[in-house]
This record gives C-alpha cells, structure tokens and sequence, in this order.
C-alpha cells in the first residue's frame, strides 16, 4: 500500500471533522446524502459527457494505483539490460530469443523482437517511439477524467446549494422543513469544494506521476534496445542507462 496517499486523505479528512468540532458544530450535520447524491451524480456524469466510455472506465481502474505503492523495477531491469548487452556482445544479437521468452510485459516484447529481427536502429527508435507516444496519451486522456472531476465538482456543488435554497424557499410556511434545507444548500458546496482540492485533483496529479514513472522506464529501454542494436559496448550501454536510475541527492 501507497501509506502517504492513505495518510493524506485521512489528514485532509479528519482536518474537516476537527475543525468542525473546534468551532462547536455537529459532525453529523455534515452528513447530507442528498448532497452526497448531487456532487457524486452530478460531478461523473459532466465527466462521462466529455470522456468516451473506454477511456473513463480506464481512468476508474487507475484509481487503484494512487493506493497501491507502484514498484520501482529500473534497477532489476538495469541488471537485465546489462546482460543482454554483454550476451549480444559475444554470442550475437539473434541469440537473445531465449531470454526475450521471459518476457511477459508486451512493450519489451516488442522492443526485443525488433531488435533479435536485426531491424536498423533507426526503426526501432521510430516504431517504439510511436507506441510510447500513443500509450501516453492513452494514459493520460484517462488520468484526465480525475481533473476534469476536480474542475466540475464545486460548480455541481453550486448548483447542489441552490437546489437547497430553492427548497427553503418553498417551504418558509413551515419552519420545520428549513433546517434541512439550508444543511443541503451549504454542505453541497463543501462536497464540491472539498472532493475537488482533496480527492479528485491530488489523485489526478499523482496519476501523473506514474505515468512519467513509466514513460521513463520506456524511454531507458528504448536506448537500451537502439544501443545494443548499434554494437555498442556494454559499458557504452551501462554509461547512456545510468542516468535514469533514481538515486539520493
């Protein structure tokens, strides 16, 4: 588990409900399912408007990787390039077919067959390059629908207040229907507002973070694939893929 985005959204929350409490009001007042319904409805429903259904559902199954602690594998891909290069060095680049049947992730598929294929550099920079470019902007599209959640949520939060208000109105003959009016006008805006700068843009943002997580482990195998197929030396190799190990400053 990622603990610092779970951390966080409990910090943000309990920092609500304790600041309720400091100021002497109810924590259940901020419990308003009719709220919660016109946010939440209202706010996916503008974003599944603009966003084609495949690409929101994508950006849903995201979700999980905001919680779940991504895993770092340059390193052991750095070590497994190395050997690659120092195989291809001595044995030749065709004999790398045993170590591409390892293989389960499709991109490095790709990328080593182009290469045990003898296709020229040049080829496989261009055709792995349009499959890195593209897989961007896969991702990315589907990571927008959570900015798009955060841009429309405090408006529908609006609209949930004039609703409440709206419902006030109409019932000033009876004062016992008030309270909840207003509870629904006022706690609607702070579902908007709240969801937006707390849930859906950090979630939005730290989507952006992994995917440039992956597109940098792209990138390293890429030059990776492109050195080997030039002949360079290994430690030609090890020099040019150094630079996109995370290291302590």
């Amino acid at each position: 588990m990622d603990w610092g985005s779970i951390i966080g959204l409990i910090l943000a929350v309990a920092g609500i409900i304790l600041g309720q409490k400091l100021e002497g009001g109810n924590v259940g007042s901020l419990l308003q399912y009719a709220a919660f319904l016109i946010v939440m409805f209202g706010t996916f429903g503008a974003v599944l408007v603009q966003t084609p259904a495949k690409t929101f559902i994508q950006g849903l199954k995201m979700l999980k990787k905001v919680f779940k602690k991504p895993v770092d594998d340059k390193k052991e891909l750095f070590k497994r390039i190395l050997v690659w290069s120092n195989f291809a060095r001595k044995e030749g680049i065709f004999m790398l077919e045993p170590f591409l049947k390892r293989e389960t992730d499709p991109f490095i598929i790709k990328g080593m067959r182009l290469m045990i294929d003898g296709t020229p550099p040049e080829k496989i920079r261009e055709i792995c390059a349009i499959d890195i470019y593209f897989h961007e902007v896969q991702m990315r599209s589907a990571a927008k629908i959570w900015d798009a959640a955060g841009g429309y949520a405090p408006t529908v939060g609006i609209l949930g207040a004039v609703l409440g208000l709206i419902h006030v109105m109409e019932n000033l003959s009876d004062p016992s229907k008030l309270g909840s009016g207003i509870a629904v006008a006022f706690v609607a805006t702070i579902y908007g507002v709240g969801f937006a700068n707390l849930i859906f843009l950090p979630i939005a943002n730290k989507l952006k973070t992994h995917i440039q997580a992956e597109l940098k482990t792209r990138e390293m195998l890429l030059n990776a694939w492109v050195s080997i197929a030039n002949g360079d030396h290994p430690r030609i190799v090890e020099e040019r893929l150094d630079s996109y190990l995370d290291k302590p400053h």
